[in-house]
């Protein structure tokens, strides 16, 4: 099985160099992000006898763009669903900003104690402009009663603004969201869920079906994470080499190993599950 959406396994051994700028970009930040936002211990997620997750442990700190790689089945849209809410832990703990405990919590109680989450295929509102959509992802931030009475005000309207050039779709504001090429909807999408103000961001595949915008997605990614921490699903290995601050190996519903993409591409046990070397 695969772990490369772009062909095979030697895009994940490759040794690819990043300038020596961007790896001291990563360095200063990994100074800065000393504070953990959440820590999972001894997660299990049970489907009957399936152990979709077995006692996974995982550390995440502030401003890290962290991604989670490996096959199919390994758990890690699994740990997502967890995360927002969308699944409950069999057992185990999940601990946000240390003392929220995610797991007792429903969906909505999440997203307003600061977790947003993308899911894999974009989810706008087709039928309306970019503008709109991003109107409405600030109004559902401020609740129910604010969607339907209330108007958005000049500092609201300069902060829609703000996310319109941070994803560069400004010229394209009054455009029907469904007429926009794929990667500019998942833009769109990553920035409804910033309007919600999350200081963890949740990213399935964001740049699946992007190919040639995949450097703005990565470079989008790299800037939000500059001021909250961002959890990434992805395949892509070469994407992952080259954007992610640290990585995160899943196999079986477990913790395989953790590290740089260098680390881990060097890893004795990720080569035996993926290579078949013993």
């Amino acid at each position: 099985m695969s772990l490369c959406r772009k062909g095979s396994w030697e895009l994940f051994q490759q040794s690819k160099h990043v300038g020596g700028q961007r790896n001291m970009e990563k360095v200063e930040k990994k100074k800065q992000s000393s504070t953990t936002v959440l820590q999972s211990e001894k997660l299990i997620v049970q489907f009957g006898g399936f152990k979709a997750i077995n006692e996974f442990s995982f550390q995440l700190s502030d401003r890290e763009l962290h991604f989670i790689i490996g096959p199919n089945g390994a758990g890690k849209t699994t740990f997502l669903d967890v995360l927002c809410g969308k699944t409950k832990p069999t057992s185990g703990n999940v601990l946000f900003k240390e003392s929220i405990e995610l797991g007792k919590l429903y969906e909505y109680q999440i997203v307003r104690k600061g977790v947003g989450r993308k899911f894999q295929a974009p989810s706008i509102f087709p039928s309306l402009s970019v503008m709109s959509n991003l109107e409405i992802a600030m109004k559902q931030q401020k609740g129910f009663w604010h969607i339907l009475r209330a108007k958005l005000s000049e500092g609201d309207k300069e902060h829609i603004h703000e996310m319109l050039t941070l994803i560069g779709l400004k010229e394209e504001s009054n455009r029907t969201a469904g007429t926009l090429a794929h990667g500019q909807k998942q833009w769109l999408e990553i920035a409804m869920v910033l309007m919600q103000d999350p200081e963890l961001v949740l990213l399935d595949e964001p740049i699946a079906g992007t190919e040639e915008e995949e450097e703005k997605t990565g470079e989008l990614l790299r800037t939000i994470a500059k001021d909250r921490a961002v959890i990434v699903v992805e395949h892509d290995m070469d994407f992952v080499r080259k954007f992610a601050d640290k990585v995160t190996v899943m196999h079986e519903g477990t913790w395989l190993c953790d590290g740089s993409m260098e680390e881990v591409q060097q890893n004795d046990r990720v080569l035996e599950v993926y290579l078949g070397r013993r």
